[in-house]
């Protein structure tokens, strides 16, 4: 790794210290501003100097549950995902000292030095984390603590990735040499390394050998180089492989997605609670838009026709119907087809704009995505969640590519990232290779950005037909 790297790595654990520090010597200044006194009298006698006294050592607390939660390692994450480990490292930090009190039965007097100082503390922390990273940003534009890599392959993927580095310089990566082999490469990457122009070797070509693979690695260990390979080498997602030590030998197993385990448990958790809370909430909406269809065209108030799941498995699937009685059939009418036609042709799905078999209550539901207000119900069975992929009918994943039914590896959901990303005008494609980045990059955060995203898309119509 680059020394100016490194020393941002080393720099962020004692500024971390001073922000932490700072908010609180700030909490205990705003505990005695006159606005806040006459709301809330001092009844307390804590000198500053005391109280820094006991802040100076707590602080070396945090910064200890920092180092364990992750927060200084030497490739650090985005900072959406950053910021939510600083706030949970904080106020596990927080938790710690409030048991380390209790039990030495030493009590502090100000609950609002307290709550001052966690909110403070996170918001500060958050800031100069942002600012240590725009300074270390602004200095890769003049050339400073970039990690220069060379590509081996000439690939789709190799071609991704360069263009992918030549376009996000503030990530720290720049392109010195991109070859097809690496036999015909190793005198002129050898140079580069003894000029110090070379500290990766970035091998992008599933077509190579093993032993080729081999040589690259034994030269980028002889050489002091740092190894690494597109995921495309190995038949596998983007979730963090599971290293296991059997019979003496590394080996590696590759997840199929991070929603497992406790992940598991807590999206099913989540799921429980918040669609409890949407059927309660729209239980009146529902009874007016069960009277509305029935009024304008009488027949079942639900779509329940069959979908399929996770794993493959068909479940009975709910929506307030939108369309006329039996619509399903035309799809497979010749004379209907021929008439209307199919703006998916040449794909699984069926889709037709303006689609002639919406009634008008269901253009309404459709507009605003009340008709799938029942799914709450399957949500809360445990049949699908509030996030994934979107089910499709069982004719239309019998038409799937065997890449395309890894979106079967998760509960379907009521919305999704490919809903979020473009819904109905986006092609099957996309919608197969957004929900693939999902379930590989699955996150609490994620489904948050997600649920958070929906309502406006559904308000702007964003994407919707």
């Amino acid at each position: 790794m680059k020394r100016a790297n490194l020393a941002f790595a080393v720099a962020s654990v004692p500024l971390d210290y001073l922000a932490l520090v700072g908010a609180a010597a700030l909490a205990y200044s705003l505990r005695f501003e006159n606005a806040i006194i006459r709301h809330l009298p001092v009844n307390f006698s804590l000198t500053f100097n005391s109280y820094l006294h006991a802040v100076l050592p707590i602080g070396l607390v945090f910064i200890t549950v920092f180092a364990l939660t992750g927060l200084y390692r030497l490739n650090p994450r985005g900072i959406a995902v950053e910021s939510t480990r600083i706030f949970l490292s904080i106020s596990t930090s927080f938790a710690a000292v409030l048991a380390i009190a209790f039990f030495s039965r030493t009590l502090f007097e100000s609950r609002f030095i307290m709550l001052a100082a966690w909110a403070l503390a996170v918001v500060l922390v958050i800031l100069e984390r942002l600012a240590l990273r725009g300074l270390q940003r602004s200095l890769r534009a003049f050339d400073i603590g970039l990690t220069n890599v060379a590509i081996i392959g000439k690939t789709g993927s190799s071609d991704a990735l360069r263009d992918y580095f030549s376009a996000t310089r503030r990530h720290g990566y720049h392109v010195v040499a991109q070859t097809v082999d690496f036999a015909s490469a190793k005198t002129t990457l050898l140079n580069l390394k003894h000029h110090d122009n070379l500290d990766l070797i970035l091998v992008a070509d599933p077509n190579l050998s093993r032993r080729e693979v081999e040589d690259i690695k034994f030269f980028t260990d002889v050489e002091h180089l740092t190894f690494a390979y597109s995921a495309d080498l190995v038949p596998s997602g983007t979730a963090s492989p599971i290293i296991h030590t059997w019979a003496g030998l590394p080996v590696i197993e590759v997840p199929k997605t991070p929603m497992r385990g406790w992940g598991a448990i807590y999206k099913r958790g989540f799921d429980i609670i918040i669609s409890l809370i949407l059927i309660i909430v729209t239980l009146p909406l529902q009874l007016l838009i069960a009277l509305a269809i029935i009024l304008e065209n009488p027949g079942p108030i639900f779509f329940g026709l069959h979908r399929v799941g996770q794993a493959g498995h068909t479940f009975p699937f709910l929506k307030f119907r939108t369309m006329v009685r039996d619509a399903h059939k035309l799809r497979f009418d010749p004379d209907f087809i021929k008439k209307y036609g199919n703006e998916r042709q040449g794909s699984p799905l069926f889709k037709l704009h303006n689609d002639p078999r919406i009634t008008r209550v269901g253009k309404l539901l459709r507009a605003w995505s009340l008709d799938e207000i029942p799914q709450f119900y399957l949500v809360f069975s445990g049949t699908m969640s509030l996030v994934g992929p979107r089910p499709h009918l069982p004719e239309e994943v019998a038409s799937y590519r065997p890449e395309q039914r890894q979106v079967l590896t998760i509960k379907p959901g009521i919305t999704g990232l490919a809903q979020v990303s473009g819904r109905a005008s986006l092609n099957f494609a996309d919608e197969v290779r957004l929900d693939m980045y999902y379930i590989e990059n699955w996150s609490p955060w994620l489904d948050l950005v997600i649920l958070l995203k929906t309502p406006l898309v559904v308000v702007f119509k964003t994407g919707a037909y």
